[in-house]
C-alpha cells in the first residue's frame, strides 16, 4: 500500500494492477439505479439543474476506504481533493473522470505535525483559493476527541497544493513568522476574498466569525450564541458571494437555526434567509449559482436574488412511510450533503457525513 502513499505518485505497475483490480470489481458491481432499472441512469433534477450520477466516480483501490466526509474541492486543473475521517486514505485526489491520480497519508500527516489517526480525528473542512495566480489550500481542524495528552486540533492551516503548511494559526505548539496562536475552540470553515482577506468561523465552538488581513491579522471579531441577527447556533461554513455584483458578500450557514445570514465585508449584518435551507453546511458559487449542501438530506441551489432554483436528492423522511428506500443507499437521495464543488463543466461533487463518506460526482446534463 505505499505505493499509494503521498508524495509518491502511483508507478505504472502499480496502477495498472490498481485499475484492473477495480476494473474486475466494477464488473461484478450492480448497477445502481432507479427502481430496479439496470439500463436507465440515475438523475436529478429537472432543467437547466438536471443531473446524472456518474455511479463509478470516486472508487478506491482495494484496502482503502472513506470514512465521514469532510471537505470535497476542485483545483484550477479540475482535480477534484476529498478529505475524510479515514487513515487510509486521509486525502485522495481524482480527476473529472474518476481516475485516481494520488492518495496522502502518512507523509501529510508528518507535514502537519500529527500522526494519521490523530489526523482523522481532527479533520473537517478544506477550501480551494487562488491568490496572485498561485493556488492554496486552507484546512480546519475540530478538536481531538482525545482528552487525554496535549490539546490536539482547532487549527487553521494554509498549504500548497502538495499538502506543505505554508502558515498555521490556532492551538499552535509555538509562534513564529508562520505560526500565530488565536483562541478558537472548534472551528469548521474558511472563506478569502478577492482582497485577501481570510474569514474563519468557529462552528463547533465559540459562535464567532473572525476576519483576517492576508497575512492573518485580526481585524474584526463578531458573533456568539443566540438567534438574534449576528448570532448563530453553530455558524458551520462561511463564503464570499460575488453573484449579485458591486460589493461582495459574506455568507454564513447558521446551521441549527435553520437559516442563512448574509454580512458585508467588514462583517455588518444585512439580512437573514429563512425558510430555504433545514441545516445548511457550506457554499459554493459557479457560473451565477450558489450551491449549499444540506445536512437534512438534500442539496439546494441558490440563484443571484437569493431565489430557489434547485432542491436536490432529498432524502428526508417527512411523511412517516415506512418503505422509503435506504437515503444512504439510494443513489437518487442524499442522507447528510458536509461538503460540495463544482468543477468548470458544471459538474457537481457531493461528500456526507455518514460513515461511508459517498464522494459521488453528478454531471451536469441540462434539459
Amino acid at each position: 500500500m505505499n505505493d499509494y502513499l503521498f508524495p509518491k505518485r502511483m508507478t505504472r505497475r502499480a496502477f495498472l494492477a490498481s485499475a484492473g483490480a477495480t476494473a474486475a470489481g466494477l464488473a461484478l458491481a450492480p448497477s445502481r439505479s432507479l427502481a430496479g432499472d439496470t439500463t436507465s441512469p440515475v438523475r436529478i433534477g429537472s432543467g437547466y439543474h438536471t443531473y446524472e450520477l456518474d455511479a463509478d466516480w470516486g472508487r478506491l483501490p482495494e484496502g482503502m476506504k472513506y470514512g465521514l466526509g469532510c471537505g470535497i474541492v476542485v483545483d484550477a486543473r479540475d482535480r477534484v481533493f476529498v478529505t475524510s475521517r479515514s487513515t487510509t486514505p486521509v486525502v485522495s485526489i481524482f480527476d473529472t473522470d474518476g481516475k485516481l491520480l494520488e492518495t496522502w497519508s502518512n507523509d501529510f500527516a508528518e507535514k502537519v505535525g500529527y500522526s494519521t489517526p490523530q489526523v482523522k480525528d481532527t479533520a473537517h473542512g478544506l477550501y480551494w483559493s487562488k491568490e496572485n495566480e498561485v493556488e492554496y489550500l486552507y484546512w480546519t481542524e475540530n478538536i481531538s476527541t482525545n482528552k487525554t495528552g496535549p490539546k490536539l486540533g482547532a487549527r487553521v492551516y494554509k498549504t500548497d497544493l502538495q499538502g506543505k503548511i505554508l502558515y498555521q494559526i490556532g492551538n499552535v505548539a509555538t509562534e513564529g513568522s508562520t505560526s500565530q496562536k488565536f483562541a478558537w475552540d472548534n472551528p469548521t470553515d474558511v472563506a478569502v476574498a478577492a482582497s485577501g482577506d481570510i474569514y474563519v468561523v468557529d462552528g463547533y465552538g465559540s459562535q464567532r466569525v473572525t476576519r483576517f488581513d492576508k497575512n492573518f491579522k485580526p481585524l474584526r471579531t463578531i458573533g456568539a450564541k443566540g438567534t438574534d441577527a449576528g448570532q448563530f447556533k453553530t455558524c458551520h461554513g462561511v463564503w464570499i458571494n460575488t453573484l449579485k455584483g458591486g460589493e461582495p458578500q459574506v455568507y454564513i450557514a447558521d446551521r441549527e437555526n435553520g437559516r442563512l445570514q448574509v454580512f458585508d465585508l467588514e462583517l455588518n449584518h444585512k439580512r437573514t434567509l429563512t425558510g430555504i435551507v433545514r441545516r445548511p453546511c457550506c457554499f459554493y458559487q459557479h457560473k451565477g449559482f450558489l450551491y449549499i449542501p444540506d445536512l437534512a438530506s438534500r442539496v439546494t441551489i441558490l440563484d443571484a436574488d437569493d431565489k430557489v432554483a434547485a432542491q436536490l436528492g432529498d432524502g428526508k423522511e417527512t411523511d412517516g412511510r415506512t418503505d422509503r428506500p435506504d437515503q444512504q443507499t439510494n443513489p437518487s437521495l442524499f442522507a447528510a450533503p458536509h461538503a460540495l464543488t463544482v468543477d468548470s463543466k458544471g459538474n457537481f461533487y457531493v461528500v456526507e457525513w455518514i460513515s461511508t463518506g459517498r464522494p459521488r460526482k453528478f454531471k451536469h446534463v441540462p434539459a
